[in-house]
């Protein structure tokens, strides 16, 4: 089969593409459905312009077929989960200080890291851990609790005999809630938790706390345990919560794996045909086809939030200046830097056309059936028109999921979120086309799963082989190639302050004795 082959169904050349994303302003006004905080700060729109023409054109010219290598799974290798945890030296029940309390923010990613910190908190100062809040997302306005995504029986049944999980409070503590702390300053109240605090701080801080009043509640809590000098047992035991005590509920797990059967019985054609009815009698039963899942990280919140430019002009740089003021209050992750300094740090996410090159540089050809996680890009259409020119077969879990299998989960970004996890963790190649929450969950839980293939850009090289606009196709292919080949999914040890959700090895994964 030879790459990017074109068919009369699927394929347009290139120049077409061009044209197409000129006309699109032409077509509407607004080819793409508008958020509120679309329609509150956008008054026009200025299309962005292919960034990356050179390439393009020359990619034209140099098909080649696709390797041979870029499914097969890598080698386990030396490494094999190791979370073990002593049962036996935990207290009975009734032998607990008290309740702890924890309000978590964000989305579901930063929300799971904050349970297994939880559940470590609690370890360290022998507490009951009641089930944890989850605080309503201030972007996606979400409104998803914990035991709307996580299993909460097989949480509680997995932490049995290490830590006391309780879904409610006794009737002594039911004062003790979120609106009881958000109407004044109240004494069992930890409000200035360190980032990364060590344990030694909850000891000599909260344990007192907990010990006068029988019950404390920490807010905010995400990334509030730290990952330098903890005990192995309780690095042990964050991973256990993290790998193993948090299951996703099944209705989240019967969609996730309907959307994976669809995938591997389903031929191309099927995924990109839009009125692809997604019957099982339709599916080849005994066909078992691979596919690659990609979270795009292209949303609004994250375009405005990395301070870059990505070509949409200067109607979306005031408009990203805005958002930055309404939702960040002016703050941006790298202010202090200019945007060709940012792009040239490699801070800046991967656009979906640069995304779409990077794949095929890696190999991936206009066969590959691709899931696209947390659709939601910033640009739609536009900015989408040259990935799909590349990888025609795109779909998502609203193409190919029933409506019906969704709808219990409409308005619950978290809930959404947790379905294209679960596909993602169970991908044959999984990419993210920038750091961030999902791309370090994932790249941590399928190297402890031994999944490999979990490709990480080198955002530095890519920006910089981006950044020269006389390159040909050949040379950057050659150098994508080579600049990623330690970086598909081997194991990599955690060095100093990394989080242990990314990098397990070596604290909760043991050498292999063969």
């Amino acid at each position: 089969m030879v790459a990017y082959r074109r068919t009369q169904q699927h394929h347009v050349p290139f120049a077409f593409a061009c044209l197409v994303v000129a006309l699109l302003p032409l077509l509407s006004p607004r080819f793409f459905s508008p958020t509120p905080w679309e329609t509150s700060l956008f008054s026009e729109w200025e299309p962005p312009k292919i960034r990356h023409s050179q390439l393009l054109n020359s990619l034209e010219h140099n098909h080649v077929d696709e390797p041979g290598d870029v499914w097969s799974p890598l080698e386990i290798g030396a490494w094999k989960p190791c979370t073990e945890v002593d049962r036996s030296q935990s207290l009975p029940p009734e032998n607990t200080v008290g309740y702890l309390q924890v309000f978590l923010e964000g989305g579901l990613n930063q929300q799971r890291m904050g349970i297994c910190d939880a559940v470590a908190v609690a370890k360290i100062m022998n507490a009951t851990l009641l089930l944890p809040y989850f605080g309503v997302n201030r972007v996606w306005q979400d409104t998803s609790s914990f035991e709307e995504i996580f299993d909460v029986d097989y949480f509680i049944n997995a932490l049995k005999g290490i830590v006391k999980v309780v879904t409610e409070l006794p009737e002594e503590y039911s004062w003790s809630t979120r609106e009881y702390y958000g109407t004044g300053i109240r004494v069992t109240r930890i409000k200035d938790a360190p980032v990364h605090a060590s344990p030694s701080w909850y000891l000599s801080s909260v344990l007192p706390i907990l010990q006068s009043y029988g019950i404390v509640a920490i807010a905010p809590f995400s990334h509030r345990l730290g990952f330098e000098n903890i005990p192995l047992e309780i690095q042990r035991l964050r991973c256990m919560v993290n790998f193993h005590a948090l299951h996703f509920v099944p209705a989240i797990k019967y969609v996730g794996d309907a959307i994976i059967q669809r995938l591997r019985q389903s031929e191309p054609e099927q995924i990109f045909n839009s009125s692809f009815e997604r019957h099982q009698e339709k599916l080849h039963a005994s066909y078992n086809s691979k596919f690659l899942a990609l979270h795009l990280r292209f949303d609004k919140d994250m375009a405005a939030h990395s301070g870059c430019d990505f070509g949409g002009g200067k109607v979306e740089l005031l408009a990203m200046s805005k958002y930055r003021r309404v939702v960040w209050a002016g703050r941006g992750i790298n202010s202090h830097l200019s945007m060709e300094k940012l792009r040239e740090l490699g801070k800046c996410p991967l656009t979906p056309e640069e995304v779409g090159l990077t794949l095929a540089a890696l190999g991936y050809n206009n066969r590959t059936k691709i899931y696209l996680a947390s659709f939601t890009v910033y640009g739609g259409e536009a900015r989408m028109s040259i990935f799909h020119h590349l990888f025609p077969f795109v779909t998502n879990k609203t193409r190919i999921a029933r409506e019906e299998e969704l709808q219990p989960f409409n308005g619950k970004a978290s809930m959404l979120a947790a379905i294209d996890y679960y596909v993602c963790l169970h991908s044959d190649v999984f990419l993210s086309a920038s750091p961030g929450n999902m791309h370090n969950a994932l790249l941590g839980h399928r190297a402890f799963e031994n999944r490999g293939n979990t490709i990480r850009p080198d955002m530095v090289l890519l920006s910089r082989l981006f950044a020269n606009e006389s390159m040909q196709w050949p040379e950057f292919k050659s150098r994508v190639l080579q600049g990623h080949q330690n970086r598909r999914g081997q194991v990599r040890l955690r060095q100093s302050k990394q989080s242990i959700y990314t990098y397990p090895a070596p604290d909760c994964m043991c050498k292999s004795e063969s």
